[in-house]
């Protein structure tokens, strides 16, 4: 294998071309012996049936080739919205960003949130123009748009040539001929302002040598002061070896090391019917061989389990591998326990999560045969396995599935996954905004539970409202003298639980717990009196405060002409947003605030109508804030109320 290895990102706003653009890199890389097609169903990475049927990326997918004695592993990640998840997941792989960008659309609404995600994690990163050929075609717009929208930082590398037709070629590329032409002109500006030899050199007229400046270029990519932005015509094959060109080029390296202690983190699951459960990860440093025996520092319990098979896909096929190496990405089975986002070993090299889109809408899942309910709950708790932001929960006693979800596409490829891998008919219920809730006042909560026995377990809450956005605190002021320690683990390890649901049908947060008084009982206590008497006096003390419900909140950046300044403002401000004072530049306006995302849902749709299609928006939930509760929505407790006691009690005894 090639010494030199490179993790890198296909992104974009959907129908941009970056699974076309996928396609062509592995082909004229040598990697497919024949090039797919996204129009047909035949490119290699959408293997779906429903990416083939619709065309659209669902799932990320990995490829791995080599090009100029560079080990270099592609994913391809889904361009829509709704399944940014994948996009989230994948960015802790890598270790460098091709953006496509279309060259009629321009940056779009997710391109925005995608490029903001890569400039918080300093992700290297290339710019592709792709689409150059279409009608409507305006590089020069385009470029204006990436300085305004995206970073001043980006400069183009090449010319074209019969824009906007299906003659369209690239022209001027970058090498040490352009020195002279208008286009290198602002290239070079921006590149030897990073370097004060070169600067010095270029404005006292010398001969700038290329090597001495392309250095420069490569030094400042890969540490995000430069962004090069590169054309093509991706379906045509145009500008695609010079991309590969100048990922080998510009692009970083990975830079770990084997001998050190492990360190990786999964970005993929897939469930194979001969192979199984297979997880996918990069190991920053360190080595995983089989029957390796796997720390996972994500779950609660700390699991370990050991490696089975080991493998990687080259040229579009599974290789049988003996080990996982640093700076690899690869794929191992007989971790049943594993999920998406789980790190193994430790996690120093590994990037943070950068949170692209927060599920605000919640739907319940219903078999169209009630027979098959639990032939259900495995397939989604298995599909939870490959997306934890699905959240399932199953209310046994009321036989109810619900999960959380980002935006209706997501439902209507949800319902052809179930059908296609699991044959199940679904029907999924009218989607409903996340709410949460908060107590409004201090307030104490307590239970006694000594009846009937064998039982006994006395506690009594503090519970008290915190800062926004703080989340749960729990402190414990009782000693081991009144209750047992394992008892009182009891009680901690059933706060969440017992929050889940508060008395107006949301996840409680944003406040104190505080044990201040308990008490067990040396012949009548027994494990789990503790976890029932917990959410009982939680509930109690909830009902005592009361509680104000809080409402997700987007915060949002949009961009449109002027004459549409007003007509915006007004919407927003009728959606109970806020905004602050607008940036104006060539007769375009940024506008940056906050919505409830319950108001504005719909409005990227209504303002594409408004502007046709020309202004953007981006949006990004930014906190959870408080709403009356006409502005929200209460809900019915889900399952068995702890309210009502005896039968709480009851269920948590198994005697319902």
């Amino acid at each position: 294998m090639p010494q030199n290895t490179i993790n890198i990102g296909i992104l974009a706003h959907v129908d941009a071309g970056k699974t076309t653009i996928t396609e062509q890199i592995l082909f004229q890389s040598g990697a497919l012996r024949n090039m797919g097609s996204v129009d047909k169903g035949t490119s290699v990475t959408d293997h779906l049936a429903v990416e083939k049927e619709r065309g659209i990326s669902v799932r990320l997918a990995t490829a791995s080739f080599t090009y100029k004695d560079t080990h270099i592993n592609i994913i391809d990640t889904p361009g829509h919205v709704d399944f940014c998840a994948e996009v989230e997941y994948s960015l802790r792989a890598l270790d460098a960003v091709v953006l496509v960008v279309s060259a009629v659309e321009g940056v779009q609404g997710h391109t925005l949130s995608l490029f903001q995600a890569i400039k918080q994690l300093v992700i290297p990163c290339i710019i592709f123009i792709n689409k150059i050929d279409r009608v409507g075609a305006d590089v020069a717009a385009v470029m204006l748009d990436i300085e305004t929208s995206l970073s001043k930082n980006c400069i183009l590398l090449q010319g074209t040539l019969d824009e906007a037709s299906g003659q369209a070629q690239i022209k001027s590329k970058w090498n040490s001929q352009l020195f002279n032409s208008s286009l290198c002109e602002k290239t070079l500006e921006k590149i030897v302002e990073l370097d004060e030899a070169l600067m010095d050199s270029y404005l006292n007229g010398e001969n700038l040598d290329f090597s001495r400046v392309d250095a420069v270029l490569m030094q400042n990519t890969a540490i995000f002061q430069l962004i090069p932005v590169l054309l093509g015509v991706a379906k045509n094959g145009v500008g695609i070896l010079e991309l590969l060109d100048a990922i080998v080029a510009y692009l970083p390296k990975a830079n770990g090391y084997r001998n050190k202690p492990l360190s990786a983190v999964v970005f993929k699951i897939e469930h194979d019917i001969t192979l199984g459960k297979m997880v996918y990860l990069r190991v920053f440093e360190g080595q995983i061989k089989s029957k390796d025996v796997l720390h996972n520092a994500t779950r609660a319990k700390n699991k370990t389990q050991k490696a089975g098979q080991l493998k990687s896909i080259f040229k579009g096929k599974y290789l049988d591998i003996d080990k996982i190496s640093a700076d690899q990405i690869g794929i191992v089975s007989g971790l049943s326990e594993a999920k998406v986002g789980d790190i193994y070993g430790n996690d120093g090299s590994i990037p943070e999560l950068f949170s692209l889109s927060t599920p605000m809408l919640t739907v319940q899942v219903t078999p169209n045969n009630p027979s098959e309910i639990m032939n259900l709950v495995q397939a989604l708790d298995q599909l939870c396995d490959e997306d934890p932001l699905l959240a399932m929960q199953w209310l046994s006693d009321l036989r109810e599935l619900h999960i959380n979800i980002t935006g209706m596409i997501q439902v209507e490829i949800l319902e052809a996954v179930l059908l296609d891998r699991y044959g199940l008919i679904v029907n999924f219920s009218a989607p409903t905004i996340i709410y949460k809730e908060t107590p409004k006042k201090c307030a104490f909560g307590y239970e006694r539970y000594w009846m009937p026995k064998p039982c006994w377990a006395i506690v009594k809450f503090k519970i008290e409202p915190a800062e926004l956005g703080s989340g749960v605190s729990y402190y414990s002021q009782v000693g081991v003298n009144d209750v047992a320690i394992k008892y009182q683990k009891e009680v901690e390890l059933n706060i969440d639980k017992s929050l889940q649901q508060g008395i107006k049908g949301w996840q409680v947060t944003d406040c104190k717990i505080t044990l201040v008084e308990a008490e067990d009982h040396n012949v009548h206590s027994r494990s789990g009196d503790f976890a029932i008497a917990t959410p009982l006096a939680i509930m109690n003390g909830l009902v005592e405060s009361d509680t104000t419900l809080l409402e997700p909140i987007l915060s949002f950046y949009l961009s449109a002409s002027m004459d549409l300044l007003g007509a915006i403002t007004s919407d927003i401000t009728k959606m109970r947003g806020t905004f602050e004072n607008p940036e104006i530049n060539n007769e375009i306006f940024v506008l940056k605030g906050k919505v409830p995302a319950a108001t504005a849902m719909k409005y990227p749709i209504e303002l594409a109508s408004l502007s046709a299609g020309k202004a953007k928006i981006s949006t990004q939930l930014c906190s959870y804030e408080a709403c009356t509760d006409e502005q929200g929505k209460t809900t019915d407790y889900r399952g068995v109320s702890p309210l009502n006691r005896d039968k709480w009690i009851l269920q948590a005894r198994g005697a319902l």
